[in-house]
């Protein structure tokens, strides 16, 4: 059992509700007959919230920058327990349940208190919420970063201080609650849930669903580029060079249809416009990892290891080669008879397709080579 335990409460304008979350918060504490202390997070409140957490007994600290985020940060902190639990100030959690949290954690690193699975009383979670909102985001989690949870929007979830700090957590925002599950299950913290009642919020909820949905979606993809940049940019790009493969030296029948110069010129546009995706998605793995953001995973691992300057050079020169040999074979004639009518379409869009694509490697290589040098000058 953990020697002492500090129950977060974020807390901003609940002076209706503050001083009963308090109070169930200490009667949850004695109940898993633990230590421990409830620390009150200010958040800038206007009400009398920060007077009546005092008289209630909570430990209560001010911060000045707003976010849900800000608050959890500064909370874990300056807690003292080796273990937190944190929870909302609204009166919706049942702190009295503070012990299953509890002993999930003994085999977990963080136990989330899954609203899904427990007791809601009705009408306390927006039907939008409990039926589009979490569902999908859950969908995100599962997709993206391989984490199975029910109710990753939870905001009663209990935690190892010590793991969860390792994780240098930093958004701000209401996103702060899927940044804590991505982090840890990329770090490969084990993460449990247990059931727990949820009750109908006293004042009006300060969540906005479309701006507070958008943060939370916006954050799991900016920091899933493999989904976000390099399938949609791999599809594109061998779609692009198929078709160019196929078209670059006649005409092809397929269904019924014909496919001429035109398609070619598209087929063009898609290799070009798919490898530049491509490309962001490789600048946003490593930019991730240098800020510490992501963790290196298995793709970073292999293009770090791979990646040299010189390699990434030398293939754009052979890209660039191509295009030239075939460019210079098809339009030294086309040269020597005046400048006349290009009948060599096909075989000049390939030349140019290819020159562009190495082109963009050799700069890419070097701005892959500028991130590299960052990573080893903070190391």
């Amino acid at each position: 059992m953990f020697k002492f335990v500090t129950v977060v409460l974020p807390c901003l304008n609940e002076e209706e509700t503050i001083v009963f979350c308090i109070k169930r918060a200490f009667k949850g504490l004695k109940k898993a007959r633990v230590k421990g202390e409830v620390l009150v997070v200010d958040n800038n409140s206007s009400d009398r919230s920060f007077k009546l957490a005092l008289s209630a007994g909570a430990r209560v600290i001010r911060v000045k920058e707003k976010g849900y985020g800000s608050a959890c940060l500064q909370g874990i902190k300056q807690a003292k327990g080796e273990v937190v639990v944190l929870g909302d100030s609204d009166g919706t959690y049942n702190f009295l349940e503070i012990g299953k949290l509890l002993k999930k954690l003994e085999h977990c690193s963080l136990v989330l208190g899954s609203r899904l699975k427990g007791r809601m009383a009705k009408g306390a979670m927006p039907f939008l919420h409990r039926y589009l909102g979490t569902p999908l985001l859950n969908l995100f989690l599962k997709l993206f970063y391989k984490i199975k949870v029910s109710d990753s929007q939870s905001g009663f979830r209990a935690f190892v201080k010590q793991e969860i700090a390792g994780l240098k957590l930093k958004t701000l925002g209401m996103e702060f609650a899927s940044e804590m599950l991505v982090r840890a299950g990329q770090k490969g913290l084990v993460i449990g849930e247990t059931g727990v009642s949820y009750q109908v919020r006293k004042t009006a909820s300060k969540l906005s669903p479309l701006k507070d949905g958008w943060r939370h979606m916006r954050f799991l993809l900016l920091f899933a580029p493999t989904y976000l940049f390099l399938v949609p940019g791999g599809l594109l790009f061998l779609l692009g060079m198929l078709g160019m493969i196929f078209l670059s030296w006649q005409r092809v029948f397929l269904f019924g249809h014909g496919f001429d110069v035109h398609s070619l010129l598209i087929s063009s546009f898609l290799a070009l416009l798919g490898f530049q995706v491509i490309m962001l998605g490789f600048y946003a793995k490593v930019y991730s990892w240098l800020t510490g953001f992501t963790f290196q995973g298995k793709l970073l691992s292999v293009l770090v290891a791979v990646f040299k300057l010189e390699k990434g050079i030398l293939v754009g020169i052979l890209f660039c080669l191509l295009g030239i040999l075939v460019g210079l074979f098809y339009l030294v004639p086309w040269i020597k008879k005046g400048f006349g009518e290009l009948e060599a379409i096909r075989p000049t869009i390939f030349a140019i397709t290819f020159i562009i694509l190495g082109v963009q490697i050799i700069f890419s290589s070097f701005f892959l080579s500028i991130l590299g040098m960052e990573k080893k000058r903070e190391d």
